[in-house]
């Protein structure tokens, strides 16, 4: 019995393609250059648009349009154009999130490259939309196995082309890299409209809310009286709780969902606790609808209403309000995060306290206009919910047909 001959062909094709894809190294299909980094940035009056580190985001397709340089401080060689590809090969994140990132360039003599980055430049046998979506799936988990470095990971470009490419014929890449093409920008779309959402929530935060003239930039009509300043402890109680000692395993595996300062905005927890570990430590139940507010580490400053009922940890800040609105006083901590961060917690680092969040001042007005004002932000927060898991699904579809439509 003859042994079964290697697929080489991907699990999803278009109709009508049916021939073998071959294995290309990529060095074979793509020619590249580099040069020196630009060590100057200029304001938006430079004439190149730079392609820098911080433009591999989450959106590859668009570049900061911010940081730009002369011409005459750019050397030929790190001009891009149309229909090349720049590759991100150093990434100064220790856990490499951009590395391998690329950026497929549509037009001619607009952009720059800087620092440790790639510039590719597809053959004929090579379509630049088919590469770009190429080398920014399956392709790039080759690259991210053959990175070096540990506190900045990097990889060498020779390694790179190195790189096997599985390349079907030229018109099944044209179908490939103009359907992606589509979806790409559908994805754009969406990530869009969730940035202006989150853009209009943030505007309502700055311009709803009175800070020292005790009057609100932006009212609903009917409103005109001046804001009561409260201190946050005046308003409402208050308490944090307790972990169980993690030496005893009769603590944990229960069914009591234990909150902690990370999973204050969740609907689930990634512990739980049994009612002997509440018992037997300070942990405390609170109840969904309660506001809470992070104390520690990297969360300090998150508030938000729970989603859940459970039981807090001592990172974690129980408030309990006397008579004013939870949602309003959430995003009022909410909006002021940065300040109370700059004013108790030097560069960022150590703990907020009890005391210190209940001698926080609050702006307050009537009761009704809490509410009012409250509530159109929670329809914004509908939509921002509503496009997340729009924007997910695409992803999630495109995810699921790179995997497919790939060898």
């Amino acid at each position: 019995m003859m042994a079964k001959e290697k697929k080489k062909v991907p699990n999803l094709r278009f109709k009508g393609f049916t021939d073998d894809w071959e294995q290309r190294r990529l060095g074979e299909v793509t020619s590249h250059r580099g040069g020196t980094a630009i060590e100057k940035y200029f304001d938006e009056n430079g004439e190149y648009k730079v392609i820098s580190i911080g433009s591999y985001g989450l959106d590859s397709k668009y570049v900061d349009q911010n940081i730009r340089a002369k011409s005459n401080e750019v050397t030929n060689e790190r001009v891009v154009h149309a229909g090349e590809l720049t590759m991100v090969l150093n990434d100064k994140t220790a856990n490499g999130t951009i590395i391998g990132r690329s950026l497929l360039i549509e037009n001619d003599n607009e952009y720059v490259i800087n620092q440790r980055t790639e510039i590719i430049k597809p053959k004929e046998s090579f379509n630049a939309k088919f590469a770009y979506t190429l080398l920014n799936g399956p392709f790039r988990n080759k690259v991210k196995r053959i990175v070096q470095g540990g506190t900045q990971i990097y990889v060498n470009y020779s390694s790179v082309e190195k790189l096997t490419v599985p390349l079907p014929n030229m018109k099944e890449q044209q179908k490939i890299g103009s359907f992606f093409n589509q979806l790409d920008s559908l994805i754009a779309l969406h990530q869009r409209k969730l940035d202006l959402l989150n853009q209009l929530k943030n505007g309502f935060l700055q311009k709803m809310f009175a800070d020292k003239s005790k009057f609100p930039i932006l009212r609903f009509e009917g409103f005109h009286d001046e804001w009561e300043q409260r201190k946050l402890g005046e308003i409402s109680t208050s308490f944090s709780g307790g972990t169980p000692s993690v030496k005893n395993k009769s603590y944990y595996g229960g069914k009591i969902p234990f909150i902690r300062s990370a999973e204050i905005h969740k609907n689930k927890t990634e512990l739980f606790i049994t009612e002997s570990g509440l018992k037997n430590s300070s942990a405390k139940l609170i109840k969904k609808g309660t506001l809470l507010y992070a104390l520690y580490g990297a969360t300090s400053g998150e508030v938000d209403v729970s989603n859940i009922d459970g039981a807090i940890n001592q990172a974690i800040m129980a408030i309990f309000l006397q008579k004013d609105n939870v949602s309003f006083i959430k995003y009022y901590l909410e909006k002021n995060k940065d300040k109370i961060i700059a004013k108790y917690l030097q560069g960022g680092q150590g703990n907020l306290s009890a005391s210190i969040i209940k001698s926080v001042h609050i702006n307050l007005p009537f009761t009704e206009e809490q509410l009012k004002i409250s509530n159109l932000i929670k329809k914004v927060e509908s939509l921002i919910s509503l496009q997340h898991q729009k924007l997910a699904k695409y992803q999630s579809i495109k995810k699921s047909l790179l995997q497919q439509m790939f060898m």
